[in-house]
C-alpha cells in the first residue's frame, strides 16, 4: 500500500491496471518493495501518480481507495526482527532512578548524566514480531500487570542486510525509512537478577504496535525527529531523537556484530520521559502509584511531524 493524501493506493493492482508505466508488476508485499530499493520507491511514485490522476470513477479499478474505507494493517514485514533501545535517554533513566530515590549527584549536568551513562554501554531487548498490531488497532490488557505502560518511539526499518557495521559509518544507506512504534510495556512483572528469562516484560501479545506508516524515500536523519505521546488526549511525551545517548549507527553496529540483519528488520531508538514508570509518586511499599498507568478503555496517541499519528486503545483481555 502507498499513501497518496488521503487515498491509499494497492501498488500492484495499480501497476497491473497502468501497463507500461513500469518495466514489470510492482510487488504485492511490503518486502519487495523495500527490496527495490531506490528504483523500487521511484517505480511505485510513477504507478501512483498515474493511477491517482484516473477519473475518480476508475480509482477501484486503479488500485485507489479512500484511507477511512480501508484498515491498516502494520508496516511491518512478516517475521522481521525488532531490535529495541533500553534506557537511551538520559531524562528517562534520571526520572526512573529518582522514582526509586536514587538521584544522582550530578542530575542537573544532563550531558555528564549522559556521559556516565554511556560509560555503562548499551543494552536493549527484542520484540517477538509475529503478531504486530497496527494504526488503529485495539491492544488487550495483559492479565499478568496492574502496572501497564507506554513508551512512544521512532524506530527505522532496514533496507538492505547489514552485518559487522561500524558505528563511524554512514548509516543512511541502510535506512529504508522511518515509523513510529510503540513499546507496551509490564511495569510489575521483574525479570530479577536471574539470567535469560526471555524478557516476558516486554513480549506478549500485542506488545509492539508500529505505524501509521513508514515514510520511505525522503531522506529523513532519524537523529533529529520530534515524537509526542498523548494518553485520553493529555500530553505526556514530548522529545527529539537527538537527545538520544546512543544513536542508530551506534546501535546498529552493536547488533550487528556476527549477526547478519536484513531487509525489514527495525531497531526502535527508546523513548524520553514521560512514561507513567518514571513520572508516578511512590507508595509507601516502594510501587508506582496507579493513576498514570493505562487501563482498559484509555486511548494513546503517539505523533511525529514527519510520520502522522499511531492511535491505539486499551481494551480488557477478551
Amino acid at each position: 500500500m502507498w499513501t497518496a493524501n488521503d487515498l491509499i493506493v494497492d501498488l500492484a493492482r495499480a501497476s497491473e491496471a497502468n501497463p507500461g508505466i513500469v518495466d514489470a508488476r510492482l510487488p504485492s508485499d511490503l518486502l519487495g518493495l523495500i527490496e527495490g530499493g531506490a528504483a523500487g520507491l521511484a517505480d511505485a511514485a510513477r504507478v501512483v501518480e498515474a493511477a491517482v490522476a484516473a477519473p475518480k470513477a476508475q480509482h477501484a479499478a486503479n488500485g485507489v481507495y479512500a484511507r477511512a474505507d480501508v484498515v491498516l494493517h502494520a508496516p511491518h514485514v512478516p517475521g522481521a526482527r525488532i531490535g529495541c533501545a533500553g534506557g537511551n535517554f538520559a531524562d528517562h533513566t534520571l526520572a526512573m532512578a529518582a522514582r526509586h530515590g536514587k538521584t544522582p549527584a550530578d542530575a542537573g549536568d544532563i550531558k555528564a548524566v549522559t556521559q556516565r551513562l554511556r560509560g555503562h554501554g548499551i543494552w536493549g531487548f527484542w520484540k517477538v514480531g509475529r503478531d504486530i498490531a497496527g494504526p488503529g488497532a485495539d491492544i488487550m490488557y495483559p492479565a499478568r500487570t496492574k502496572r501497564f505502560d507506554y513508551e512512544g518511539e521512532l524506530a527505522i526499518v532496514l533496507g538492505k542486510p547489514a552485518k559487522d557495521f561500524k558505528a563511524t559509518g554512514d548509516i543512511m544507506p541502510y535506512v529504508w525509512g522511518v515509523t513510529l512504534l510503540a513499546d507496551w510495556s509490564i511495569r510489575d512483572q521483574h525479570e530479577g537478577d536471574a539470567p535469560l528469562k526471555f524478557g516476558m516484560s516486554k513480549n506478549f501479545d500485542g506488545s509492539c504496535s508500529i505505524g501509521p506508516c513508514i515514510v520511505a524515500g525522503e531522506n529523513i536523519d532519524p537523529s533529529n525527529v520530534d515524537v509526542e505521546t498523548s494518553v485520553n488526549g493529555e500530553l505526556r511525551q514530548q522529545y527529539n531523537t537527538r537527545d538520544m545517548m546512543f544513536s542508530f549507527a551506534e546501535y546498529l553496529a552493536y547488533l550487528t556484530t556476527d549477526l547478519t540483519l536484513y531487509p525489514g528488520d527495525v531497531i526502535s531508538g527508546g523513548t524520553a520521559k514521560g512514561t507513567a514508570a518514571d513520572s508516578s509518586a511512590r507508595l509507601p511499599d516502594g510501587s508506582a502509584a496507579p493513576e498514570r498507568f493505562l487501563k482498559p478503555g484509555d486511548t494513546v496517541e503517539m505523533r511525529s511531524p514527519v510520520v502522522g499519528t499511531l492511535v491505539t486503545k486499551i481494551v480488557p483481555k477478551r
